[in-house]
Order: structure tokens, then C-alpha cells, then sequence
């Protein structure tokens, strides 16, 4: 199976910071986002991805390609350990690139990788979340794709108050965390959500939403909406993602983020005693 990443966002949120680097290359402690997505999309078994970026994104592509100057000063330094993370990252995946001409919605994004992905089911991992948990998220999906033969996307539970922040579904559980998707419905308010139950940034999708993203006129914002395309599928199925999502789309969640990675690292003791000394 193949992976698209879409990446083509200008990240207007992180204005300032996003003005000349893609928001996909921000770090997350020690990593860009982005890189998280490649490693996970790789532990569910993929290793032919398609990134879609757009203009000024030229950073993604030299971040997994290789640099032979740094790996020589890597090597006459001595530096074997920094040298591996380096030619561990351009080793990943076979990744290539196109470009979604104009910013016009993620359905728009994803009908780029259409001759890329022919006629096969394939993942599609949004380029600014990152998950963690026993099993790649993706891996999840792939497993109920591979169950039901239909398109599969990631759920979780999410608060009131963040719930007009996302695509929230309606519909019953067929099995343990597994849900048959009735209707999907993009940032709807909260009293007017049909649950709680919010799309997070990974989908298994069959190849015949490119024709559906087709049939999909403009919605919300005046963008080809995913969410109104995957409504047109005959059978969609939910997974209640065994895990976390971190959504790395604001900087406040980017930011706790950064800090939660950090203090699971080898570093963590450290960085929880500096933050003592402003809670105290």
C-alpha cells in the first residue's frame, strides 16, 4: 500500500514562524512534524510515499534527501552517532513529491496523487498530526481496511468546546471501537455535532473517492472538502484510534506537544525541574 501525505498548507496560524519554512518542518522536541508521519507511515509497512507540497515547501524534500557535505563533516568529526540519524532519515522511504497548484482543500490535495496511486487503496496521513500509541494508527486502519474491504478513517472522543474544530461522524458500532459511518459532517457546532466523535488525520481510502472528490463542489471555506467527498462512498467505517492524536495545527498544541515528547526523553528530568521553577 501506498502513503500520501498532503503538505501544502501555507500554516497561516504559525505566522510569523511559517512565513519562510513549511509548518510541517517545524520541530517537535528533536524532529519535524513531518518526519513523525514518514516514521509512521513506515512502521504500518509503507514505503512508497507521496508528499504534496506547494510552493515554498522546498525544505521537506531536502530534509529526507541526502546531504553528502554534512555526512563528510559528519565522518571526518567523528560523529558516528549523529551520522546514523542522518542517513537513517534519507533510508526511510521512497518518497516523491508533486505539488497541488493553488490552495484549494484537502479533497483538492489528495486528487494530486491520483496518478501516483492508480487503482489501489491507499493511506493518507495529514502532515501536521502525529499519533502515538501500541499500534501505528495507520496499521489500525490498514487492519480494518483489510477486514471490510472499505474505506477506513481514524476517530477519537473529543471535549465540547473543540468539537467545531473538526469532521464529526454519526454512526453505530459494529464491533470494539469499529464503527459503520452513517454521515460526516465538517466543524459543525457543538450543539449540532451528531457526536463527539471527531476525524483525526489518517484514512485508508479506496481509489474510487478520486471520482467521488470529482463529483465534490465547494464547501466550507470554498474548498473541495474531503469530508463532503467520503460522504459519497457507499461504505465508510470508523476506528476509535487506540491511542493519542496530537494536532499540531495551533501553536499552543504544538507546544505542549514539544513539551510532552521532551519529558519522555532522556532529557525529561531535566526539563521538569526548570518548569518547577515557574510553577512554583
Amino acid at each position: 500500500m501506498k502513503a500520501v501525505i498532503p503538505a501544502a498548507g501555507f500554516g497561516t496560524r504559525f505566522l510569523p514562524a511559517t512565513k519562510s519554512q513549511p509548518k510541517e518542518m517545524l520541530p517537535v522536541f528533536d524532529k519535524p512534524t513531518i518526519q513523525y508521519v514518514v516514521e509512521e507511515a513506515v512502521a504500518s509497512g509503507i514505503d512508497d510515499i507521496l508528499i504534496v507540497t506547494g510552493r515554498g515547501k522546498r525544505s521537506i524534500e531536502d530534509h529526507f534527501d541526502r546531504s553528502m557535505e554534512l555526512e563528510a563533516t559528519l565522518k571526518n568529526a567523528d560523529k558516528c552517532d549523529r551520522l546514523k540519524i542522518v542517513q537513517d532519515i534519507t533510508g526511510l522511504a521512497d518518497i516523491c513529491y508533486v505539488r497541488q497548484r493553488e490552495q484549494n482543500g484537502l479533497g483538492d490535495a489528495i486528487a494530486c496523487a491520483e496518478k501516483h496511486i492508480g487503482s489501489e487503496p491507499f493511506a493518507v496521513l495529514l502532515g501536521d498530526s502525529i499519533t502515538k500509541g501500541p499500534t501505528p494508527c495507520t496499521k489500525q486502519l490498514i487492519d480494518v481496511y483489510n477486514k471490510y474491504q472499505k474505506s477506513a478513517i481514524s476517530l477519537e472522543a473529543v471535549p465540547q468546546d473543540k468539537i467545531e474544530r473538526y469532521g464529526i461522524i454519526k454512526g453505530s458500532s459494529v464491533e470494539n471501537n469499529i464503527y459503520k459511518i452513517d454521515k460526516l459532517v465538517e466543524k459543525p457546532p457543538a450543539d449540532k455535532a451528531p457526536s463527539n466523535l471527531a476525524i483525526m488525520g489518517r484514512y485508508v481510502l479506496t481509489p474510487d473517492i478520486f471520482d467521488k472528490i470529482r463529483e465534490t463542489e465547494a464547501g466550507v471555506g470554498g474548498e473541495i472538502q474531503l469530508t463532503d467527498a467520503l460522504q459519497k462512498l457507499d461504505a465508510i467505517y470508523g476506528v476509535a484510534f487506540e491511542g493519542k492524536t496530537y494536532d499540531i495545527g495551533n501553536r499552543l498544541e504544538w507546544l505542549k506537544t514539544s513539551i510532552e515528547f521532551a519529558m519522555a526523553s532522556e532529557d525529561g528530568d531535566e526539563l521538569r525541574q526548570y518548569l518547577k521553577t515557574f510553577i512554583d
